[in-house]
């Protein structure tokens, strides 16, 4: 079975610290239980957990849902953007299995950016060109909250949502809308060529999609 990988990169600098971190924390325990559920999302979905802020990380890697462990992320230091986007572009040549002309590798990835400010370092521009260029993966970037900037995201993907409301629920209905782009893009693998976009699902009340 051919994989697709979805990646979330997280912002975890200081200003996510309290409810916003333990509410993405108990996002991403909902979207493994919600996952567990689908067999299709357990047949071809592998997560991976990454988090930005001094410097990024890959917190949990590539792993098949059934063997995904939830991590406890900490909110801490500044907003290090470029070094998230620089770990997205190594981590796709790393990890990744490539199409070759005598096997079908990995399914586009999935990638989910969430970001609740703007970069504290100089380097962003060039690894969001990079990747707003190279067009790797299916990349969804989340504003969330009124200190997002919003700018800064769409020079890495035109896919660009606002999460208005920084408060647990709003968190809750951000993840249900993973769970579903994970479960709807599960089940439309077989029927994509490699280079396809995908459909998303409607955004939940409450997140509006940045023109």
């Amino acid at each position: 079975m051919r994989r697709l990988p979805v990646y979330i990169l997280a912002d975890v600098s200081g200003s996510m610290r309290g409810t916003p971190i333990e509410s993405v924390n108990s996002g991403i325990r909902q979207l493994h239980r919600d996952l567990l559920g689908d067999p299709q999302a357990i047949e071809s979905a592998y997560l991976s957990v990454c988090t930005f802020a001094d410097r990024a990380a890959q917190v949990v890697p590539l792993t098949e849902v059934a063997l995904f462990t939830p991590p406890d992320l900490v909110a801490t230091g500044n907003t290090n953007f470029g070094d998230g986007l620089r770990l997205l572009l190594d981590l796709f040549d790393r990890e990744l299995v490539r199409t070759t002309p005598d096997a079908k590798g990995d399914w586009r990835p999935l990638v989910f950016i969430l970001s609740d400010g703007a970069p504290t370092d100089v380097d962003w521009p060039r690894y969001a060109q990079q990747l707003h260029d190279r067009r790797p993966a299916n990349i969804i970037a989340v504003a969330c909250g009124d200190q997002a900037d919003a700018t800064v995201l769409k020079q890495v993907t035109e896919s660009v949502i606002r999460m208005q409301d920084m408060s647990p629920d709003a968190f809750k209905a951000f993840f249900r809308f993973v769970s579903a782009s994970v479960k709807q893009t599960s089940a439309k693998v077989g029927a994509l060529s490699d280079g396809d976009g995908i459909t998303l699902p409607p955004p939940p009340p409450g997140i509006t999609i940045v023109p």
